[in-house]
């Protein structure tokens, strides 16, 4: 099996298709089980984009307007929206004595949608190093290509 890799109008890089029949790599699936470890919470700095649904959903949440709600958990970066982070990289809702999302059911959808984030499987090799830095991709339940394009397609990191 040969794989093909195509680039977009964009110039950026598709994924990684079977020469055969034109599917992803991962057409037979993948495996994700969330061991709750927190990894993906904490570390280097970086962005977890909240859109307005997002701000408003979080906002109610914690029973704060919007207005207050950017004020205090929101950064604009450029044109978009980050949640604001600790001055260790951690996000601001990932409670660090329980090791848990303090907004989980709410959470945006840059975190519901991990690990199946276009960067991480891209290719068979982002997905080995997606699997080398999170405990639990690689690992539990067989998710299938149908589930992985969804949540592939719901935000593009």
């Amino acid at each position: 099996m040969q794989n093909r890799r195509d680039n977009n109008s964009d110039g950026e890089r598709d994924l990684d298709l079977n020469e055969d029949d034109g599917q992803p790599w991962y057409a037979g699936g993948l495996q994700f089980q969330c061991t709750g470890c927190g990894d993906c919470c904490t570390g280097a700095p970086g962005y977890v984009w909240v859109n307005k649904e997002e701000i408003r959903s979080l906002a109610e949440r914690v029973e704060l307007t919007v207005e207050q709600f950017m004020q205090v958990y929101v950064r604009r970066v450029g044109v978009r929206y980050s949640l604001k982070e600790y001055a260790n990289g951690d996000c601001i809702f990932f409670d660090n004595k329980r090791r848990n999302c303090k907004v989980y059911q709410d959470r945006p959808r840059q975190c519901r949608t991990w690990p199946f984030w276009d960067s991480n499987i891209r290719t068979p090799e982002a997905w080995e190093h997606t699997c080398k830095i999170c405990p639990g991709s690689g690992t539990g339940k067989l998710y299938s290509l149908e589930v992985i394009e969804e949540q592939r397609q719901q935000i593009r990191i």
